[in-house]
């Protein structure tokens, strides 16, 4: 049987469990999600256990990184599947605080990010999206400690927000990204998957499969211009209203002209119906 891992849902508690923790010096890794646990997850839990002693996994669903017009409200929350996860993981303590524990009444204190969080990308569309995450995870970090958080490159511009963000503020913390785990059809594990229908399911590999065959272009040679707009048009064309597919520098997220301007990553994010997907690779 596997050992149930100790749930906190208060900061007292918490900072009494990452005392313990610390007990002869052992290393903290935090893993960071909103609950409804997948493989992707678990492949981030099991990078942590790899890179430090101790592992805590918060299970938060942030309330400020939805606009009004978005899905907290029906976010997936599946909390006995995510402890039962997590338990067959060994990890050692799960962070579950109440809205009122993260943002009690009179908090008056936000992150602002800039530098990648003013790329262009999901901040074009979703211009709260990563005040709310900085915030968010500013607390995280002082609230567990961590030597290292992992995170999964699926949220490429959150990672660069976030690594930004511990190196700006000194918080102590290294930032891990994890590799973007897969079904087998190619579609980037994500909660939100499961809004999908089985139509839409279908059709959604195309993201990947346009991003593979738009890089293999450039690799050859082909202009960025013409490239990207021969992507963006496969992605119209099979049902997705698309909102930005892009080729950015992996470090900075700046707008890209060739390969010899430095390491490239391709960014997308559409829509099927009402479920919006993101994706990413490296170029």
């Amino acid at each position: 049987m596997p050992r149930k891992p100790t749930v906190v849902r208060t900061v007292p508690a918490l900072r009494r469990a990452v005392d313990a923790l610390r007990a002869r010096k052992a290393t903290i890794a935090l893993v960071p999600t909103m609950g409804a646990l997948h493989d992707g997850h678990v492949s981030l839990v099991r990078l942590a256990k790899r890179r430090a002693k101790r592992v805590i996994v918060s299970i938060f669903v942030n309330p400020t990184q939805f606009a009004p017009t978005e899905d907290f409200g029906s976010y997936p929350r599946t909390w006995k599947e995510d402890v039962a996860k997590l338990a067959a993981e060994d990890v050692d303590l799960i962070w579950h605080p109440e809205v009122k524990a993260m943002y009690p009444d009179g908090f008056a204190t936000r992150i602002v990010p800039e530098g990648p969080a003013t790329a262009g990308l999901e901040d074009r569309f979703r211009p709260h999206f990563f005040g709310g995450v900085a915030t968010v995870v500013g607390k995280l970090f002082t609230q567990c400690r961590p030597d290292v958080a992992i995170f999964g490159e699926k949220d490429f511009q959150q990672l660069r927000v976030v690594t930004q963000m511990a190196a700006d503020l000194d918080l102590g913390v290294k930032v891990i990204g994890s590799k973007t785990v897969r079904e087998r059809d190619g579609l980037a594990m994500s909660s939100r998957n499961v809004y999908l229908s089985p139509e839409q399911r279908q059709a959604a590999p195309t993201l990947h499969r346009v991003m593979k065959d738009t890089a293999a272009r450039l690799r050859a040679g082909e202009g960025t211009a013409a490239a990207m707009a021969a992507g963006a048009a496969s992605i119209t064309e099979a049902g997705f209203v698309l909102d930005y597919l892009e080729v950015r520098h992996a470090a900075t997220l700046a707008p890209i002209g060739s390969l010899k301007d430095g390491p490239m990553r391709m960014l997308v994010a559409a829509r099927l119906g009402s479920t919006r997907l993101i994706d990413n690779i490296a170029v």
